[in-house]
């Protein structure tokens, strides 16, 4: 989003990445806020919503996890590397599509059991 200051000169809203260091729009292609890199997916921690926690963490959000709503959205599931609190993102339409898949197939390629127990139903 685009605010304008005391001099009427248009500012864009940006952040660096956390993590790969690209310096990106907080503003999305379809014109909603984001709060993470469409390159790697990563974020930063502001907000504590934990009662009790520190006020604002600053620390890495690693993005871990894909869910997918009822209504078929996609969300990204952060964890945030310095006080492990989860948090979950809508994603944009200019996301990394490789990055989103890769999580996405993530538990099937990697799951928490032995494969070869279904050998045997």
């Amino acid at each position: 989003m685009s605010t304008r200051n005391t001099f009427n000169t248009l500012t864009i809203d940006t952040f660096a990445c956390a993590w790969c260091g690209l310096t990106v729009s907080a503003t999305a292609a379809d014109g909603t806020r984001r709060n993470h890199c469409p390159s790697c997916l990563h974020s930063r921690h502001v907000t504590d919503h934990v009662e009790g926690g520190p006020s604002d963490c600053h620390g890495r959000m690693s993005p871990i996890a894909i869910a997918v709503l009822r209504t078929g959205d996609w969300m990204v599931i952060h964890r945030c590397v310095r006080c492990d609190e989860l948090t979950s993102n809508p994603i944009c339409a200019d996301d990394n599509q490789l990055v989103l898949m890769r999580m996405a197939v993530r538990p099937l390629a990697q799951p928490p059991f032995p494969l070869e127990a279904f050998g045997g139903l």
